[in-house]
């Protein structure tokens, strides 16, 4: 049944993701235990009206997964799951708003230096204490007034009695029999590391010993100096991360870390293309400038045409890996058409 498909979805998104599988195997072979009883003392299959009144009877997707729920003092079944699903937002919020208002004051400041760095990442778990302990205190008079008073909230009690099931979203597509899914944890390092690549790759024009080490000082020494173009390479690469990981925040955010779309890594390959084509595409092949070209004895015509290179090697290895996946998505898509079509 769809409608059955699509409830165990809803309740998936409020169970501890550990056992999510465990939990819905058995949620799934209970209710269908009770849907064949229903249907058998009917003699015929449930009518869609009826399943939706069966399955509101049940209860809410939210309600049902609290009982699977490690028992909570502070904050009982029936307001947890809102609970953690606010709790999870705040942090995400706090930690995106924290970054930005860092960066942003690193910026106009002009305050790069390690010192600032290392205190910002150490502020941050100071910021998520305070927002947890807002949402704790904030959620723990709701379920002090829903017990203590029901008569006074019935928002708040009857929140899980007025859902409809007609509102659940569709099922979306798991990952097939075999294939290994997303784990929690990685779904998390995409985002914390994606975030202090962020930071670092921002630090860089600034503090180039970040990325050459040593190298830095040869480099300030060197007659030679990079061409504007590479400042239009590092803006897109900004921009590029900066969208990475505002997509990899909004998956954690709403579970899809455990169901990626598979469009993504198409997306970003082809943004990712446009950087390179500019490099291997560019007007006369400048890349490297003399800082006092009357210097004599110096030439930058082979480096040019060394980078030249490169970049065109790794633009059609971009590419080559564009068309790869777009022809794995094609042939995927055209399968489970197929499947479904059957």
């Amino acid at each position: 049944m769809e409608l059955l498909d699509r409830y165990l979805e809803a309740v998936r998104k409020h169970l501890p993701w550990k056992r999510q599988d465990d939990i819905l195997a058995e949620l799934r072979a209970n209710l269908e235990a009770q849907l064949e009883d229903k249907e058998s003392e009917l003699g015929r299959l449930l009518s869609k009206d009826e399943a939706e009144a069966w399955l509101k009877q049940i209860g809410s997707p939210m309600q049902v997964a609290a009982r699977y729920l490690p028992q909570q003092y502070l904050i009982g079944p029936m307001v947890f799951p809102m609970y953690w699903f606010v709790l999870r937002t705040v942090f995400l919020w706090a930690t995106v708003i924290y970054g930005i208002v860092s960066v942003v004051l690193a910026v106009t400041t002009g305050n790069y230096d390690a010192e600032a760095i290392v205190g910002a990442v150490l502020r941050l778990p100071v910021v998520w204490m305070n927002a947890a302990a807002w949402v704790t205190l904030i959620f723990a008079g709701i379920e002090y007034g829903a017990t203590h008073y029901p008569e006074k909230c019935p928002g708040i009690v009857s929140a899980n009695m007025n859902w409809s099931p007609a509102s659940l979203p569709p099922v979306t597509v798991h990952p097939p029999v075999g294939m290994k899914r997303p784990s929690y944890a990685k779904a998390v390092a995409e985002v914390v590391f994606g975030y202090l690549f962020l930071v670092w790759w921002l630090l860089v024009p600034k503090h180039p010993y970040l990325m050459f080490g040593p190298g830095a000082a040869y480099l300030l020494a060197s007659p030679y100096q990079l061409a504007p173009i590479w400042m239009i390479f590092y803006w897109w690469i900004v921009v590029l991360n900066s969208l990475q990981l505002a997509w990899n925040c909004f998956d954690l955010w709403s579970v899809r870390w455990q169901r990626p779309l598979a469009g993504k890594e198409i997306l970003f390959k082809g943004l990712g293309l446009i950087p390179m084509v500019q490099l291997a595409t560019l007007h006369d092949h400048v890349y490297v400038l003399l800082k006092r070209p009357a210097i004599e004895g110096l030439s930058i015509a082979t480096i040019n045409d060394g980078i030249f290179k490169l970049a065109s090697i790794v633009c059609a290895i971009i590419a080559l890996q564009l068309v790869l996946e777009i022809g794995k998505f094609s042939l995927e898509t055209h399968r489970n058409s197929i499947a479904r079509a059957r």
